[in-house]
């Protein structure tokens, strides 16, 4: 299991907006993580008091980071990687943070190449899916604007 200070080290995300506890299991297809910072009245996502279901897609967008960075295999600098779109979403609960215990944030990779990802994503709590959807990522954004011969 890879805890929250390996990721911090491999993703963009520092300080409160690394929002991801840990991986518990990943493969090159998928990745699994857990979260509790859903329920920190200091989580810089709350809006009025609160954390709506919708920023379930944040936690998933991290999840998708981590993933590029364990395919990438490398110790460096974390590249800075962008959602491009978010489809097909369904949120299942109103909020986030009024669930007790961890989230089980999943992304599975249902296609792409190496810079360019079409994910499929959840996030769960108790064995209840919260929302659910789809999302393209683009792995290094600065590739796409240099010229093509």
């Amino acid at each position: 299991m890879l805890d929250r200070a390996w990721i911090a080290a491999h993703i963009p995300h520092q300080g409160d907006m690394c929002l991801l506890d840990a991986v518990t299991e990943w493969s090159a297809d998928a990745i699994a993580c857990t979260a509790t910072s859903h329920a920190d009245p200091a989580n810089p996502l709350r809006a009025a008091g609160r954390l709506g279901a919708a920023n379930g897609i944040e936690y998933a967008a991290q999840a998708m980071a981590i993933h590029g960075a364990l395919l990438a295999g490398n110790d460096g600098q974390p590249r800075q990687g962008y959602l491009t779109s978010v489809r097909g979403v369904t949120l299942h609960a109103a909020r986030l943070d009024d669930m007790a215990g961890e989230l089980i944030v999943r992304a599975e990779r249902l296609s792409g190449d190496t810079n360019n990802i079409l994910y499929q994503f959840s996030v769960s709590h108790a064995d209840r899916c919260l929302l659910e959807g789809r999302a393209a990522v683009v792995l290094d954004a600065s590739s796409l604007n240099k010229e093509q011969p």
